[in-house]
């Protein structure tokens, strides 16, 4: 039953664009499941005792990385792509692996990752003659005049192109957290949570284990900031990296549900919804007040619902089956 009904929620989706809803609420759409890939990414790791803040340098390395590889050295964004995700599988491992090895957890591991985070976009700051700095960046355009499409820069100009792209890789996104959530990595890092020399002692790799589950999520994040770069065509620090991003992806997830699969989608689509909402009423009168109110209500979640929207619902209406 529950299965046919996320069938039927899946169809529903897909033939949305058909209605004609117009260009803007596609392209809501198609942010909303863009975060919910990169919130997902980062619940992979975050759901498992590992709470990082420094997933916004690994989104920045994938827009930043594929941007610059086009715009300075006629690179396809494929090849960008590559080379985006080594430098995420190498700063991941450098950060991750001495944390790892030395028992560096809890705020103290979340302390090292929000430094990483903030490090990334002083970085792309003070690169401004390559990056633009503050202003940001645009790559450049790799369609010919008349031309919609193209595979080889990785542009379209049709957001309906977009919006199965996305869909896609939310899909597989979600598979990835399905597969991971069923492993016995799950149980091993859970064990790890509780108490890490008890896991250590029954034959766990305690480095080895936390450190894969990282690489992973660290490089799906990377994914998804090669995807908001070329979909979006601008990028500046603030957008793609720093401690907002991070602060962001965190309440996202805590906000829709940690613990189960579709609960970060839920707090992508709620955060988009609370943005959108502030764009709106407030606008840019007063600056830092959205990071303000995300700071507040991830508090009230984590006091009142640490379970999420979705995790709370799922658990009341069992409660009300027994």
């Amino acid at each position: 039953m529950k299965r046919n009904v996320l069938l039927i929620a899946l169809l529903a989706l897909l033939v949305i664009p058909a209605l004609g809803i117009g260009n803007y609420p596609l392209h809501l759409l198609i942010m909303g499941l863009l975060w919910s890939y990169i919130y997902t990414s980062w619940a992979i790791m975050g759901r498992l005792g590992m709470v990082s803040f420094g997933h916004g340098a690994f989104l920045g390395f994938g827009a930043y990385g594929v941007t610059l590889m086009w715009n300075l050295f006629g690179l396809t964004p494929w090849l960008g792509l590559l080379a985006a995700v080594a430098v995420t599988l190498v700063v991941a491992f450098v950060v991750g692996y001495p944390c790892f090895r030395f028992k560096i957890v809890g705020h103290y591991f979340a302390l090292v990752t929000l430094a990483l985070s903030e490090v990334a976009r002083l970085v792309i700051v003070a690169l401004r003659e390559a990056t633009g700095g503050s202003l940001g960046i645009t790559p450049k355009s790799a369609l010919a005049t008349g031309e919609t499409a193209s595979l080889a820069g990785l542009q379209f100009s049709n957001k309906l192109v977009w919006f199965y792209i996305i869909v896609a890789m939310w899909l597989l996104g979600l598979y990835i957290w399905h597969r991971v959530d069923r492993s016995m990595g799950r149980l091993a890092l859970e064990a790890i949570s509780e108490e890490e020399d008890a896991a250590a002692s029954i034959g766990i790799n305690v480095t080895r284990t936390k450190l894969a589950v990282t690489l992973l999520s660290a490089v799906m994040t990377c994914i998804g900031g090669v995807l908001y770069a070329q979909y979006q065509l601008y990028i500046n620090p603030d957008t793609v990296s720093g401690i907002a991003v991070s602060l962001q992806m965190v309440f996202g997830v805590i906000a829709g549900g940690m613990f189960v699969m579709l609960g970060p989608t839920v707090g992508a689509f709620l955060l988009l919804a609370l943005s959108e909402s502030l764009r709106v009423l407030i606008g840019n009168k007063v600056l830092g007040i959205d990071l303000t109110i995300y700071g507040l209500l991830l508090i009230v979640f984590i006091i009142f619902m640490p379970k999420g929207i979705l995790g709370t619902l799922l658990e009341r209406r069992k409660a009300s089956q027994l």
